[in-house]
């Protein structure tokens, strides 16, 4: 299979042409635009004047169309197939498929290559991209251009990679009708009435930039799902979409609504243990996979937020799973049953939750069953401790989800690099399997030394949005989750450089300007908005700005007040022995370090204790005056990061420029807004002035507490 010359040529203009000096951010990081550096140029098109494929699979086919494409953009001139391995050139092909690269790498090197993982040799006059797979040599194909792109020397070239996650996955909040759950990038990309007989090209492209950073799986359908998605006319609209996929070596997922044999099937229950249930979801599964045959699985919440689930037939999540898991299991799919619950009875603590629920079902999951837990226990905040699931189920493997859309961190509008906040947990010590058991090791599987499932997801911030992700600066969030999915002991800075280097080419200034303004911004959103531990004190609903006064609601844990419990003596949720004791939960050697605030880092007090206003820090502060000095850090941290991106005019295209610019505009007045109006809050309670060196809140407690936003994304309006 070879994609056709026509659509080569269309994706060659949609990527390379465009207004002189106008640039809108659509091509994302793959830019393979003429490199400036004329003898590094030269050195690159005398070494590779033409591909050679050995294979015919689709994604071979793919990995060769974007090798031609790259190659010819970034060398300023055509680059050639040919049909015979050349004396001088660049050679691409599977190992032990292809006669080319018989005895390229020693046993052992082949051996170390995970599914999916590839080599990249240099060897004279030929340069070798050799894949353990098809896939392999796809992300081989990627890597290599992500290496010319960079500027790296072709001297002696010898790499070997491979991912250490086996399903790395976006999860697409995006609604049938066209909506996206918490989207602050547009409307869906999926546009289901037209599907299948429409297939919209920026399909292909989203297959394309996914697949040069590893992922491998897209689950295109909301969380909060709908019965109708597994209606045979739109499995046949979904069966489109894994056709666009294939190539580029990425599987559809679909979300189940576990009432689907009631609302769909016509049945009376959506019991588990029920013998038609079974049959309708293995009948349903049978059908699903007469038309995509690579289907990945179901991603499933149950019994949460309103969605029905087994618990209301009187089931756990594991017999829910392993219904769904039956049904999958004869055709290689897998079920994604997400641990994000909250019961309908308030809790003393909802971060405790999800882990009384499911840790006593360890070991009660089918195998091709993963519990697919979010990184925090309550809910993706700015920042959270690690959640206490992690290390808890070493019988039942475990799926990380992170949120690459911004949901509590400014939406769509402040730079925030989540790498930083990615690394922070996946670098987190759990001591489950004794000093030194990472939160990445158990992710990756290497904790627990099997062959068990491993998995990654990211809730996707793509949108309808010119440039996929309405701020320029969340197209870095979605690149590095996908390198950090593939290699999740990896550097969010490494990562920051990498997508600087080939979101912005030919300009070093601007290229470490971005990786710094990354580096730095996720402690500024967290120092401006949640520091020392605080959380949950954003707006309701929408959850778009500060709302630490929230307290009317029609459950505890939906309102600010249940989190922070600021009062007259001080603030803070007492997660300790003499509170909620949510640090049970976690290793010994874990919660030792949070017990005592003595002990506890700065940057979870407040989430592990309640504390006298006037309580010493080891700063020499008190507490009231470190969230003072916290806040402001992060405020002041912003003007300097719109100050260093003015800096950098005329030094890039206007568009790209003036969209950071004016994102930024906006995020140092909202840093100033949620640093004010929480002062002005918590000021009230603690009665201490504001230290002298530091800007008062503008206006008064009642102004911060009187503004709405019944119009904000995220919310449905109710005027």
């Amino acid at each position: 299979m070879r994609l056709t010359p026509v659509f080569s040529l269309t994706i060659f203009l949609l990527l390379i042409t465009g207004p002189l000096g106008a640039d809108d951010g659509y091509r994302l990081w793959l830019r393979y635009d003429e490199i400036a550096d004329s003898p590094l140029r030269k050195s690159y098109a005398k070494a590779l004047p033409r591909v050679f494929r050995e294979g015919d699979s689709p994604q071979l086919c793919a990995a060769e169309e974007e090798l031609l494409l790259g190659l010819s953009g970034l060398l300023g001139h055509g680059v050639e197939s040919t049909a015979a391995a050349p004396a001088k050139g660049l050679i691409l092909g599977v190992l032990g498929r292809s006669t080319s690269l018989d005895g390229l790498l020693s046993a052992e090197e082949q051996a170390s290559l995970p599914d999916g993982g590839y080599a990249l040799i240099g060897q004279g006059k030929q340069f070798y991209i050799a894949g353990k797979d098809d896939r392999g040599a796809l992300y081989g194909a990627f890597a290599f251009l992500r290496y010319l792109q960079r500027g790296r020397p072709l001297d002696d070239l010898h790499l070997l990679d491979g991912p250490r996650v086996k399903n790395r996955l976006l999860n697409h909040w995006d609604n049938l009708d066209g909506t996206v759950e918490r989207g602050y990038a547009g409307f869906s990309i999926w546009n289901w009435h037209q599907l299948p007989h429409y297939l919209d090209p920026r399909y292909t492209d989203y297959a394309r930039a996914n697949a040069s950073i590893g992922i491998n799986g897209a689950v295109v359908t909301n969380v909060n799902a709908k019965a109708i998605v597994f209606r045979r006319d739109y499995l046949q609209k979904a069966a489109a979409l894994a056709e666009v996929f294939r190539p580029y070596g990425i599987r559809i997922y679909l979300t189940a609504r576990f009432s689907a044999p009631i609302e769909l099937g016509g049945l009376p229950t959506a019991d588990p243990e029920d013998a038609a249930v079974k049959k309708w979801w293995q009948d349903k599964a049978s059908e699903i996979y007469a038309l995509i045959p690579d289907f990945g699985g179901f991603v499933v919440k149950a019994n949460s937020e309103g969605q029905p689930g087994p618990r209301e037939y009187g089931r756990t999540h594991a017999q829910g799973a392993n219904l769904l898991a039956d049904a999958l299991a004869p055709h290689g799919g897998i079920v994604m049953w997400r641990a994000f619950v909250y019961s309908n009875e308030e809790p003393v603590d909802r971060a405790k939750q999800a882990y009384d629920e499911f840790v006593p079902l360890d070991g009660k999951f089918r195998d091709n069953v993963m519990v697919q837990v979010k990184n925090g226990p309550i809910d993706f905040q700015p920042r959270e401790p690690v959640h206490p699931l992690f290390g808890s189920m070493p019988h039942t493997p475990l799926a990380m989800e992170f949120q690459i859309t911004k949901e509590y961190l400014g939406q769509g509008t402040h730079l925030v690099g989540l790498g930083k906040m990615y690394e922070e947990v996946l670098q987190t010590d759990t001591y489950a399997e004794g000093p030194g058991t990472r939160v990445a090791d158990i992710i990756d599987g290497s904790a627990y030394g099997d062959d068990r499932l491993t998995a990654m997801a990211g809730v996707a911030n793509i949108g309808t949005a010119r440039n996929w992700t309405g701020n320029l600066f969340g197209q870095a969030d979605w690149y590095t989750f996908g390198r950090l999915a593939w290699n999740p002991t990896g550097k969010a800075e490494d990562y920051f450089r990498e997508w600087s280097q080939m979101t912005f080419p030919n300009s070093p200034t601007v290229q470490e300007t971005a990786q710094n303004l990354l580096a730095v911004s996720h402690e500024a959103c967290v120092n401006y908005m949640t520091p020392l531990g605080l959380h949950h004190i954003m707006g309701p609903d929408h959850h778009y700005g500060p709302g630490p006064w929230i307290k009317d609601m029609p459950r505890a844990d939906w309102t600010s007040v249940y989190y922070h419990k600021a009062d007259a003596e001080g603030v803070g949720f007492d997660r300790t022995k003499t509170g909620s004791d949510a640090l049970e939960q976690y290793t010994s050697r874990f919660a030792a370090r949070y017990e005592s605030p003595d002990s506890c880092p700065p940057a979870f007090l407040l989430w592990y204790h309640h504390l006298p206003w006037d309580h010493k820090l080891p700063s020499g502060n008190t507490l009231w005056a470190e969230l003072c000095y916290s806040y402001h850090a992060g405020a002041t941290k912003v003007g300097e990061m719109l100050k260093n991106w003015k800096s950098l005019s005329g030094r890039l295209d206007q568009e790209r420029y003036e969209s950071v610019r004016m994102h930024l505009e906006i995020q140092e007045k909202e840093a100033k807004w949620w640093r004010d109006a929480c002062l002005a809050y918590f000021q009230s309670f603690s009665g201490m002035p504001v230290p002298a060196e530091l800007e008062k809140p503008t206006h008064s407690l009642e102004y911060y507490e009187g503004l709405t936003f019944p119009y904000a994304p995220g919310i449905k309006a109710k005027w």
